[in-house]
């Protein structure tokens, strides 16, 4: 999708490729021109999709970075059963297959670069339970205002009731999204209207997709100590959805001695529309550019 203030990033490649269980999904490329500098697997929010982030993956493609931003089941361009996921460990091997198809393909160009997995807003929370049950895959870990901590969460009832609608057969049974307000995203005018007429967004999620991020979102805090990979946190000073004191509670618990916090005092929450998201986004590339090769 082009900027709704003009700027026309670099275009990105249609990618598709097979999951486990047969199921076709689509994601966007970005190549760099010659020899990547490194490979990035990118996940988007819960509600978003690759199409939201084409400004800062055409940055990182720039700064030769060969990116995949891949498009969650049910979500985006993948147009079946939109909003659901079977469990957890659908949504985590979904990622690994495609994190192990990269490392695969970086270990045949006898190249000695990383890859990176980064994970955005709800992304975030998926990103971190990779990083921790398959840290084989990735040598460093971008978490941009992670969902790790959000200020809304459901109450212990209505987990209760998500279970218990699973166990009833109820797992398809869509619920709606509570971020229908594009100002929890941004402040910025034209971009609440990019996100008001996205015809891509999703805003239902089944039961299935919701008891499965629930489970995610476990894993993700049961086993941080176990994520030991260089990591970077980007976070959002205004931020309405994250609650930013309880995440850098939760970064204290990590496994890693190479964690690097960025916060941005006037930002809210999705950095990619933000005014100053030029010099944002050379942070995250300054960062790329300083990981050790293997």
């Amino acid at each position: 999708m082009d900027s709704p203030n003009g700027e026309l990033p670099r275009a990105s490649k249609p990618g598709l490729y097979v999951a486990s269980d047969g199921r076709e999904l689509c994601y966007r490329h970005w190549v760099p021109l010659g020899s990547p500098r490194g490979y990035v697997v990118a996940l988007h929010g819960i509600q978003s999709h690759a199409g939201w982030y084409e400004y800062s993956s055409s940055r990182l493609a720039e700064a030769g970075y060969d990116l995949r931003f891949l498009d969650r089941r049910g979500s985006g361009q993948n147009s079946e059963n939109r909003g659901d996921a079977a469990h957890a460990d659908r949504l985590i091997n979904d990622v690994a297959q495609m994190l192990s198809e990269v490392c695969w393909l970086r270990d045949q160009m006898a190249s000695r670069v990383p890859v990176v997995l980064l994970g955005v807003s709800w992304g975030g929370t998926l990103a971190a339970a990779i990083a921790a049950r398959r840290p084989e895959l990735l040598d460093g870990l971008a978490l941009l205002y992670p969902g790790l901590c959000a200020r809304v969460r459901p109450r212990w009832y209505q987990r209760w009731l998500l279970k218990l609608g699973e166990s009833l057969g109820a797992g398809r049974k869509l619920i709606r999204i509570p971020l229908d307000d594009p100002a929890l995203f941004t402040g910025e005018s034209a971009w609440q209207e990019f996100l008001r007429t996205d015809p891509l967004a999703l805003h239902h999620a089944t039961v299935s997709f919701l008891n499965a991020s629930l489970a995610l979102d476990v894993e993700a805090h049961a086993r941080a100590e176990e994520i030991s990979q260089p990591t970077l946190v980007m976070l959002a000073g205004q931020d309405q959805i994250v609650d930013n004191e309880a995440t850098r509670r939760y970064l204290n618990r990590l496994g890693t001695s190479q964690l690097e916090v960025k916060e941005y005092p006037e930002a809210r929450h999705t950095l990619e529309f933000e005014p100053n998201r030029e010099a944002i986004f050379s942070d995250l590339i300054d960062w790329l550019n300083a990981l050790p090769v293997r």
